[in-house]
């Protein structure tokens, strides 16, 4: 039983788990902030072009 519980608390496994899904988090937090940003330029661009296009036509 000793063994087991020197063996429980040397072990990093679950550590290294825990990091990797908040960087994953992290990451794609990241992501939809960046997505969020940029889709009001986009949707305002391609509003442009539309009227552009219309009054050219």
């Amino acid at each position: 039983m000793l063994n087991f519980i020197k063996n429980f608390r040397n072990d990093e496994d679950g550590a290294v788990t825990v990091d990797w899904v908040v960087l994953t988090a992290a990451i794609v937090a990241l992501g939809l902030a960046v997505g969020s940003a940029v889709s009001g330029g986009a949707q305002t661009g391609a509003s442009n072009i539309v009227g552009d296009i219309a009054a050219n036509t």
